[in-house]
C-alpha cells in the first residue's frame, strides 16, 4: 500500500519577487501550518503535480531576479544621464557668472580712474562730461517711461517731447557753469514743456505732465549741483598737503580748491558706501529693508553707513577738510544717505517698468541710470551742506 501525501491540506506562501540576495535563487519552497494527516492511494497524481508547481514558481523567481536587475541598472543609467546635463548647467551658469564679474571689475576700475580724472580737471571738460552722461541718463529715463510696465497705468508723454526734454537736461550744466545759476532757466523750460502737452492734439493726461516735470527735475536740475560744487565753490583749500607738492603746469596750490576736495570726498565716500552695503548684505543679510529692492537688508544698510562714515572721516584727515570731526561724520552721514535715497528711486522706476537694467550701455553694469543713481540727488545734499552748514567753507 503506498503512502500519499495530501496536498490540499497545505497552503503555499508564494515567494517574494525581490532580487534574491545570493546569485543563486533559493529552491525552498515553506510550507505554512503543515497537517499531520496523511492519505493513502494519491500517490503518483498529486506528487507530480506538486513538484511541477515547485519547478515552475522556482523557475518564474529565477527568470525575474535579472529582469529586475536589468530595470535597476536602466535606472541607475537613466539617473546619470540626469545629473550630466544639471552638472553642465551649473558649470555654465558659474562660467557666466564669473565672466559676468570680471566685466564689472574691468569696466568698474575704468570708469573710476576716468572719471577720477574728469574731476581732477575740472571746469569745461568736467561739466562737458557731465553734460554727455546727463543725455543718455534722460534717455534712459524717458524709454523707462515709455516701457510696458509704466505705460499700462498711464500715459506716457510723446516721443517727440522726450527728445526735446532729453537735450534740455543736457544742456542745463553747460548753463550752470556759464551763469552759475540756471533757476530761471529750468522754470522757464519746465512751463515751455508743460505748454507743449497742453496744446498737443487729443486728450492731455495730468500722467505726461508729471513724469516730464519729474524728469527734467530728476536727470536735469539735480545733477546740475554736481556742477556748483566742483566748480563753484573756488575757495583754495589752503590745509591740504598735496596741493603745495602739486605741479605748478597742472595749476599748482591754487587748483586745489574745496570744491575739489569736496567731489573727491563725497564721491569715495558713496563708492564706499555702496561698496560696503554689498558686502555686508552678502554676509550679514537677514532683514529686508524694502519691498522696493528685495535684496537690500538692514544689515547691509548698517555696514554701509560705517563705511562711509569711515571713508570720508580717512579722506578728511588726507586732504585735512573738513577741519572738524564732527563735520566729517556728518558729511559721510550726508553722503550716504543721499546715495541710498538715489538708489532706491531708481529702482522703484525700474520696477514700475519691469525691468532689471535701465539700459545696456556699460557692459556687466547696465545703463547710465544704474551707475549714477546714488549720485543724483548726493551732489545737491553736498553742496547744501558745504555751503550753509560749514563755516568758511570748512577750511
Amino acid at each position: 500500500m503506498a503512502l500519499s501525501v495530501d496536498i490540499d491540506r497545505f497552503s503555499l506562501i508564494p515567494l517574494a519577487l525581490t532580487p534574491l540576495p545570493s546569485p543563486r535563487p533559493s529552491k525552498t519552497l515553506v510550507l505554512a501550518r503543515p497537517s499531520l494527516k496523511f492519505s493513502l492511494g494519491r500517490l503518483h497524481g498529486q506528487r507530480t503535480v506538486f513538484c511541477s508547481n515547485r519547478r515552475r514558481f522556482i523557475t518564474a523567481v529565477a527568470r525575474t531576479e535579472p529582469d529586475q536587475r536589468g530595470e535597476d541598472s536602466a535606472k541607475e543609467e537613466d539617473d546619470r544621464g540626469h545629473k550630466l546635463p544639471m552638472k553642465d548647467d551649473l558649470g555654465s551658469e558659474n562660467q557666466q557668472k564669473e565672466s559676468q564679474l570680471k566685466k564689472r571689475v574691468v569696466f568698474g576700475l575704468g570708469i573710476g580712474i576716468l572719471v577720477g580724472g574728469v574731476v581732477l580737471a575740472g571746469g569745461w571738460v568736467f561739466t562737458a562730461a557731465l553734460a554727455a552722461a546727463v543725455f543718455v541718463g534722460a534717455r534712459e529715463y524717458f524709454e523707462l517711461v515709455r516701457s510696458r510696465g509704466i505705460t499700462a497705468g498711464m500715459t506716457p508723454p510723446p516721443r517727440y517731447v522726450s527728445r526735446v526734454c532729453s537735450v534740455i537736461c543736457a544742456v542745463m550744466p553747460l548753463l550752470t557753469l556759464y551763469f552759475g545759476n540756471i533757476d530761471v532757466s529750468v522754470t522757464s523750460a519746465a512751463f515751455v514743456v508743460a505748454m507743449a502737452l497742453l496744446l498737443q492734439r487729443g486728450n492731455p493726461r495730468f500722467a505726461q505732465l508729471s513724469s516730464t516735470i519729474f524728469g527734467l527735475f530728476y536727470c536735469g536740475y539735480l545733477p546740475c549741483f554736481w556742477v556748483k560744487l566742483r566748480c563753484g565753490l573756488a575757495a583754495p583749500a589752503l590745509n591740504t598737503r598735496i596741493g603745495t607738492a602739486w605741479p605748478f603746469l597742472l595749476g599748482g596750490q591754487a587748483h586745489w580748491t574745496v570744491g575739489l576736495v569736496a567731489t573727491l570726498i563725497s564721491m569715495s565716500s558713496i563708492i564706499a558706501a555702496d561698496t560696503y552695503a554689498f558686502l555686508g548684505g552678502k554676509a550679514f543679510g537677514r532683514t529686508p529693508l524694502t519691498n522696493i529692492s528685495p535684496k537690500k537688508t538692514w544689515e547691509g544698510v548698517i555696514v554701509g553707513l560705517g563705511g562711509c562714515i569711515a571713508t570720508s572721516v580717512l579722506l578728511s584727515k588726507i586732504f585735512r577738510w573738513p577741519t572738524s570731526l564732527s563735520g566729517a561724520i556728518a558729511f559721510g552721514f550726508l553722503n550716504f544717505f543721499g546715495s541710498l535715497f538715489g538708489d532706491l528711486t531708481e529702482s522703484m522706476i525700474k520696477r514700475d517698468a519691469g525691468v532689471k537694467d535701465s539700459g545696456s550701455l556699460i557692459p556687466g553694469h547696465g545703463g547710465i541710470l544704474d551707475r549714477v543713481d546714488s549720485y543724483i540727488f548726493t551732489g545737491a545734499l553736498a553742496y547744501s551742506f558745504v555751503k550753509t552748514f560749514l563755516p568758511l567753507y570748512g577750511v
